[in-house]
């Protein structure tokens, strides 16, 4: 964002002070990537507002698909994958519609690999994961939480690797595989308290009650 309000300086300097004017496209690409990004951030914060109160808040879809409009109109596909994502993550999560969630996540996903964003792909596996659980397709689901959990290990991600085990918790005791689900319940409960994730600690707790 500094990077592109610099850029925006830079050449609105050039124009009234060196009457460059063929740089103004170009500041009307970064205005409106600046933009997206504002639209994205505010999305994700009214997602926050949601999982607080379980009230949809109205602004966040559109927050989410103009973001993914500008980005995709500018030719940013790691932008556009991100806001795909948060399309995707909206209609599973705040509706609960996975039908309605598959087009925009794999997308994500696939752009994501494309583009070698690895925290968005993460994100995208990770959703398509849970909707391949709910789906009653376990093998799959398992293959796509522990493919999200090696890029978020190899990320550095150690939340989102608590939080991913926890979804691996529950194939495993839907594949009635208590002993891997014990193991990885000892191993989340380590991972989300050494960086204080209180939530997925209430989380794994949840899913600790399961194995009896």
């Amino acid at each position: 964002m500094d990077e592109l309000m610099r850029e925006v300086d830079e050449l609105y300097e050039r124009a009234v002070f060196n009457g460059e004017h063929d740089g103004l496209p170009a500041a009307d690409r970064a205005l409106d990537l600046v933009e997206a990004h504002l639209l994205l951030q505010r999305g994700r914060i009214l997602h926050c507002r949601y999982l607080d109160s379980r009230v949809e808040q109205p602004e966040e879809l559109p927050a989410f698909e103009r973001s993914a409009d500008i980005f995709r109109a500018a030719g940013d596909r790691r932008g556009e994958a991100e806001a795909l994502f948060w399309i995707g993550c909206f209609h599973q999560v705040v509706r609960d519609d996975n039908h309605a969630a598959l087009p925009s996540l794999t997308a994500a996903a696939d752009l994501s690999r494309a583009t070698g964003e690895q925290l968005t792909l993460s994100y995208a596996l990770r959703h398509l994961g849970i909707a391949a659980h709910v789906a009653g397709d376990y093998d799959q689901a398992r293959v796509l939480l522990e493919e999200s959990t090696d890029l978020r290990r190899a990320l550095g991600f150690t939340a989102g690797v608590a939080a991913n085990l926890v979804g691996l918790i529950y194939l495993a005791l839907a594949q009635d595989r208590p002993g891997d689900a014990a193991k990885l319940a000892t191993e989340a409960a380590e991972l989300a308290a050494s960086v204080g994730a209180v939530k997925i600690v209430e989380q794994i707790e949840a899913a600790r009650a399961r194995l009896g």
